[in-house]
């Protein structure tokens, strides 16, 4: 028996590198996952990787119809969906004066917009229940900044923002909502700054006081903690998994 025996749990990105590990963290607590990723057949493979009982759900989340779909059809197959992990995240490692309004738009409506059509898509749900568990996937970047991630970090500094205020407005309704924070993880992202500047890169690892890049391992626990009976109390936080790169 695990702790979030007989929820469901719908995680964004979750066929990507820290999403497949909070899937899998979260199933070992006993949560139904459905996975939902814009590669279906990565989705797929994630959802029969858990084992029996999980579903797969492909969806641009930046397309709100095809959130709403996604959202109605895996409450109908799993059950009412009563965590959200806001996961799915895209990136562009550049200087911000060679940046794109085009590059902009993107990670706006991905990783920022993509998090709230998703939040809203299930928030009704929650409400009936009077039970509902968001946790936001941050970064680092959203709290301190970081060079050649500029719109990057302005689209993650807004998820802390808009977790905390809806956080307020929910406090009383059985929902909580919290943001994790990871900070140098080894993810294709992060792949990302080693081709654009392998110093950067060696720089990040070095400035890490515990002397490591992290892993999607090390993020995973901290969603499962947010999304546990043990987290009942706590809301609108923002929690960093860096190994103490950034201490704030």
């Amino acid at each position: 028996m695990g702790d979030l025996d007989g929820r469901v749990a719908l995680v964004t990105g979750g066929a990507g590198g820290i999403g497949r590990a909070i899937c899998r963290a979260l199933a070992a607590e006993g949560a139904t996952i459905a996975v939902c990723d814009v590669d279906g057949a990565a989705a797929a493979q994630t959802a029969r990787d858990l084992g029996d009982g999980h579903g797969a759900y492909s969806a641009d989340i930046s397309d709100s119809a095809a959130v709403a779909e996604l959202v109605t059809r895996a409450a109908r197959e799993l059950g009412p969906i009563g965590i959200l992990v806001n996961n799915a995240g895209i990136d562009k490692i550049e200087r911000f004066v060679d940046s794109t309004e085009q590059t902009w738009r993107t990670l706006v409506d991905v990783n920022y917009l993509g998090t709230v059509i998703v939040t809203r898509a299930v928030l009704d749900s929650m409400l009936e229940q009077r039970y509902g568990r968001i946790v936001n996937i941050g970064s680092d970047a959203g709290r301190v900044g970081s060079s050649g991630e500029v719109v990057y970090s302005g689209t993650k500094g807004a998820i802390v923002a808009f977790g905390k205020a809806l956080a307020r407005e929910v406090a009383t309704k059985g929902i909580t909502v919290n943001t994790v924070c990871p900070g140098p993880t080894d993810t294709a992202l992060l792949q990302q700054v080693a081709d654009h500047n392998q110093g950067m890169f060696d720089a990040l690892a070095k400035a890490v006081p515990m002397k490591r890049i992290g892993t999607p391992e090390d993020v995973a626990p901290a969603v499962a903690f947010f999304a546990g009976p043990g987290a009942a109390f706590i809301t609108g936080q923002t929690l960093s998994v860096s190994g103490g790169l950034t201490m704030v």
